[in-house]
């Protein structure tokens, strides 16, 4: 599996900054993947619970075992659609979601069925993906991979990288935006060249850039990705740039 963790380390203090979870909360994580941020959740709320929810069973599974070997007893994890999922009604005391939210087949649905599981007042907050030209790691591998498809057309992980689009399903959701703050961070892929260019080929973008090209067009895209991670190899890993809005909304 593609460690997302790692991915995503720079963004970790900044969900659980704005998250302040208190000892006695009951925290509702989507889309939780192998558990960290649920795990994170869990420490903080001693006196609490935290329930991860995610639709990737192998994800899931690792997300038991790291919990199990932490020793934590207050966290939960099930595998899930949040937009389906009947969560018991008003139990959640806080929200929260690392990138999990963009892949909702009805956004509204979605996040009218997450809303029902918290208490009123409770905030919900997420970390969503501004626009794809925003994003180095999505720009300089499609680039890579595949020259000359480097804009293609908008992919459902930059879903909410509108601001008034967010503001409006989450209006529509029965939450009132809070917040909508501009946050820069690097990604990492891989501690060197060799070992990012194994990660990037993990993901399903980069999988999807080159099913369709024959071995030598295949073969070339591996060779222009590696010269691009190189080139972002700072001599303490492989980062781009990225940019996220952390949202923060109260359920009504």
């Amino acid at each position: 599996m593609f460690d997302y963790d790692s991915e995503l380390a720079r963004y970790r203090e900044r969900l659980r900054d704005a998250l302040g979870v208190r000892p006695g909360d009951h925290v509702l994580d989507i889309g939780c993947g192998t558990g960290q941020t649920t795990r994170d959740a869990a420490r903080a709320a001693s006196q609490g619970t935290a329930l991860g929810v995610d639709v990737s069973g192998p994800m899931l599974e690792q997300a038991r075992h790291q919990a199990a070997a932490e020793g934590l007893r207050n966290v939960g994890f099930v595998q899930a659609d949040a937009q389906t999922h009947a969560f018991p009604p008003e139990h959640f005391s806080l929200g929260a979601s690392r990138f999990g939210t963009m892949f909702f087949r009805d956004p509204v649905a979605a996040f009218t069925n997450i809303g029902r599981a918290l208490r009123p007042g409770s905030r919900f907050v997420q970390l969503v993906w501004q626009a794809g030209d925003r994003q180095e790691w999505h720009t300089a591998i499609r680039a890579a991979l595949s020259p000359g498809h480097a804009s293609a057309s908008p992919e459902a992980a930059f879903a909410l990288s509108d601001p008034k689009v967010v503001d409006d399903v989450l209006d529509a959701s029965g939450f009132t935006t809070a917040d909508i703050i501009d946050v820069r961070e690097p990604v990492f892929y891989g501690p060197d060249a060799d070992r990012a260019s194994a990660a990037v080929l993990q993901l399903w973008m980069a999988k999807e850039l080159v099913a369709d090209q024959d071995a030598a067009s295949a073969e070339r895209a591996l060779d222009r990705l590696r010269v691009t991670l190189d080139a972002h190899d700072t001599g303490d890993g492989v980062w781009f740039d990225s940019r996220a809005w952390l949202v923060v909304a109260r359920r009504r």
